[in-house]
């Protein structure tokens, strides 16, 4: 049963905090009836996201075999067999639709951008990750869509701010993460179409972006309204101080994976908990 949890790739999970951001940022988290469905909607994504990853890792077997880390994934090092890993990905599915009844019941919307989720990550296992650009767009969307499906599964108005600061800092991690693969030899297909300078000038690009987006987002209207200050604002230089050191991470020898980098780097760690824990105290003290 170990090496099958392994091929969920639970530590993967963390990314789907996000599905949680609009009940924290509502100001909804401590009733408990809201709570619940946010959590039942936190399994469904990633629920769905472990049965992804097991359709990438038995795709991808043969070309894992001979990466140097790839080789350790279950399905690659034969401690998991194809048809082992085919049926776990069918009780992940069945699992994470359950789920996504318990938290967004009959909500299209919520049905919708869960469904594109696992459309477009189908499409990137099956070949689009070696689409420039079209990849690292698969690879933005995804923190996106779990957005709009927390935002549709609990009934609760998105800000145009929070969507626009999440794309412009999904982009700056799917970048960053094609970045960290190149210095390292990630040995990608797609690898062969980018250059350190591209990636880095559009990294950049993006994070600079992302990071007005979120400082508008702090003073936006319904932001305000719903923490009853501006004092979101001054999280704004935690913001700036993680990109600084996940940039620094991924110039590195780091593979730019954000979960591997978030969980390795002790500063990174110390740092986002601090602004989680800003974010929190102001909108709940």
């Amino acid at each position: 049963m170990t090496y099958y949890l392994k091929l969920a790739r639970p530590h993967h999970w963390v990314k789907n905090v996000i599905v949680l951001f609009p009940l924290v940022f509502s100001g909804q988290l401590l009733q408990i009836g809201k709570l619940l469905e946010g959590l039942w909607s936190f399994l469904a994504f990633s629920l769905l996201a472990s049965a992804i990853y097991c359709i990438n890792d038995i795709r991808d077997r043969d070309k894992d075999r001979v990466h140097p880390t790839k080789r350790l994934r279950p399905v690659a090092a034969g401690t998991v067999s194809v048809r082992g890993a085919m049926i776990w990905c069918g009780i992940l599915l069945v699992l994470a639709a359950g789920c996504g009844v318990l938290s967004a019941g009959a909500s299209a919307a919520a049905w919708l951008w869960l469904g594109l989720y696992f459309i477009l990550n189908l499409g990137y296992s099956l070949g689009l990750k070696n689409l420039p650009i079209i990849d690292v767009a698969i690879l933005a969307s995804g923190f996106l869509l779990r957005l709009l499906y927390g935002g549709a599964a609990l009934e609760i108005e998105l800000s145009k701010w929070l969507c626009l600061t999440v794309i412009a800092i999904s982009f700056f991690l799917g970048l960053g993460k094609r970045r960290g693969e190149l210095v390292t030899g990630g040995g990608r297909k797609v690898l062969e179409y980018y250059s350190e300078q591209f990636l880095g000038y559009n990294m950049y690009m993006c994070v600079a972006l992302a990071v007005m987006f979120y400082a508008l987002w702090t003073v936006d209207a319904m932001t305000v309204a719903r923490v009853g200050s501006e004092a979101l604002i001054w999280t704004v230089p935690l913001v700036i101080l993680c990109c600084m050191r996940y940039s620094q991470d991924v110039e590195g020898q780091s593979d730019g994976d954000p979960v591997e980098v978030l969980l390795r780097d002790k500063l990174l760690l110390v740092l986002g908990g601090l602004l989680a824990l800003a974010v929190l105290a102001i909108i709940y003290l």
